[in-house]
């Protein structure tokens, strides 16, 4: 029997029929970016330990849990996203893979200390905090897309802090703000190595990106064939379909 609120719904984690997700349309429901980081990001296939930031209702930890045999770590601030992951772990029997943390990104390198991570994944709030004329009358909304708790500073320097030298930092967010993001991951020595531009359609300005770097890592950045997400006709393109339907890795 699942524990649903009045305003939440439970959906099929896209086309992964053993695998379901608590959602709710008024408090947070997952976006394609959550799923294209998930299947962007570099994972063990086995051993290690693998954190992810801003986590939501762990969907990025349940798509992981896909493609990996690693421990996973969701960290969220929100009381109420951060229920609906540990239901979203309970209801899909992950409990000894993925654990979820009520708390604020900025005080999980002194909880964790020197217990370091071999790959730390985040889709932080993406725009910076505005006037509240400008923010969504929604707070969970605003929250989880302005910089209203973390700035995409505080973001990248948790994200290096948590690293283990060598380890894996990867992030979705608005190519606006791709010169930050590098000025930022160097500044915290996170070297840029993989970055891939997101496209709606051919013959549009790309409105995603993913990037990951190597905490220590040497300069060699790779960029990364462009993703359409949809052809002429308005259709899922074959690369975002096999994203997107459950491609296993």
């Amino acid at each position: 029997m699942v524990d649903l609120q009045p305003d939440e719904r439970l959906d099929y984690l896209l086309a992964e029929e053993n695998m379901r997700i608590i959602q709710s349309p008024s408090v947070f429901a997952f976006s394609i970016d959550a799923v294209l980081l998930a299947d962007f990001a570099s994972v063990p296939l086995k051993r290690g330990k693998i954190l992810d930031l801003c986590t939501g209702n762990g969907v990025i930890p349940l798509l992981l849990s896909r493609r990996s045999e690693a421990q996973i770590t969701g960290v969220e601030i929100q009381a109420r996203l951060y229920d609906m992951a540990t239901r979203n772990v309970k209801l899909n029997q992950l409990d000894d893979q993925v654990s979820i943390i009520h708390g604020d990104l900025k005080n999980m390198p002194a909880r964790f200390g020197n217990n370091k991570f071999d790959v730390v994944t985040c889709n932080p709030p993406y725009f910076k905090s505005v006037n509240k004329e400008q923010q969504n009358l929604n707070e969970h909304f605003t929250i989880a897309r302005h910089e209203i708790y973390c700035t995409l500073e505080d973001v990248v320097k948790a994200c290096s802090m948590l690293a283990r030298s060598g380890g894996k930092v990867s992030m979705v967010h608005r190519p606006s703000r791709l010169v930050e993001i590098i000025t930022l991951f160097r500044q915290y020595r996170i070297e840029p190595k993989r970055l891939r531009f997101v496209y709606p359609k051919q013959g549009k300005e790309a409105n995603i990106l993913l990037i990951e770097g190597i905490r220590d890592g040497n300069p060699d950045l790779k960029i990364l064939p462009p993703l359409y997400a949809f052809d002429e006709n308005g259709q899922y393109t074959k690369e975002l379909e096999g994203i997107v339907y459950g491609r296993q890795n």
